[in-house]
């Protein structure tokens, strides 16, 4: 089974790619809607939250109080730093439980939609890695109309993230999505068929003999190992 990272900037379509893939029976396993998973009442995540950050982070009905939240760390990186440590692993655990639903359903892939991909280092864990770009310049007329924010608010915001045209230095696939709903459409079309292409007969035979999948994966990251140390050699003589 292919395991594929989807990624992309803020109004890049990533929510369009992920809801067509969706809409062809492509298993997607959503990191934010994980992250919202982990943290409701009773959950392990939720209890290590309130005994961090207090009682005063949930709501009358117990669930936990993200504004609240967000003003507690929106100024403390050591405070951010904590919740993310207590947030991230319980996300990676939910998604490699849902990967292996996904193999244990014989799927031919399953993609991983994750906003921060690239930023977390999950990209290394990915067979695959697909990201949706289009130009700063369209990206940035997108978010202002969406949000109805200022051209400096939304600067600020785009500011605030890894340029999405140093994403699609990690990508295996990039969907060009400065064109139309129907151009966007053919072009996960194309994807789909690409990403079917790469399991070959080895999908089968990983379902059929689990070990396989393990020398599978560790040939993948292996391979992925390469391919990383020779980008940052490009980038080191590029650099002299």
């Amino acid at each position: 089974m292919a395991v594929v990272g989807l990624t992309g900037g803020i109004a890049t379509g990533k929510s369009t790619v992920s809801s067509l893939l969706k809409s062809r029976q492509i298993p997607v396993i959503d990191a934010d809607v994980l992250a919202r998973e982990v943290v409701q009442p009773g959950t392990k995540g939720l209890t290590q939250i309130v005994a961090h950050f207090g009682s005063e982070v949930l709501l009358p009905d117990g669930t936990l109080d993200r504004k609240k939240l967000g003003a507690i760390i929106f100024n403390s990186e050591v405070k951010r730093k904590k919740l993310n440590s207590i947030i991230h692993p319980a996300v990676w655990r939910a998604i490699l439980w849902n990967v292996f639903w996904c193999w244990l359903r014989g799927e031919k892939l399953c993609v991983v939609d994750v906003p921060l991909l690239i930023e977390g280092g999950m990209w290394k864990w990915m067979g695959k890695v697909v990201v949706v770009y289009c130009s700063a310049d369209i990206q940035l007329q997108r978010l202002m109309t969406r949000d109805n924010s200022s051209r400096e608010d939304a600067s600020a915001r785009l500011n605030s993230q890894l340029p999405i045209a140093q994403k699609v230095g990690y990508a295996d696939i990039v969907l060009e999505n400065s064109g139309s709903l129907q151009d966007l459409e053919q072009q996960v079309r194309l994807c789909i068929v690409k990403l079917e292409r790469t399991t070959g007969w080895s999908w089968r035979l990983s379902w059929l003999f689990p070990p396989f999948s393990l020398v599978s994966v560790l040939w993948t990251l292996g391979w992925r190992y390469v391919k990383r140390s020779r980008r940052r050699s490009r980038r080191s003589l590029e650099g002299i």
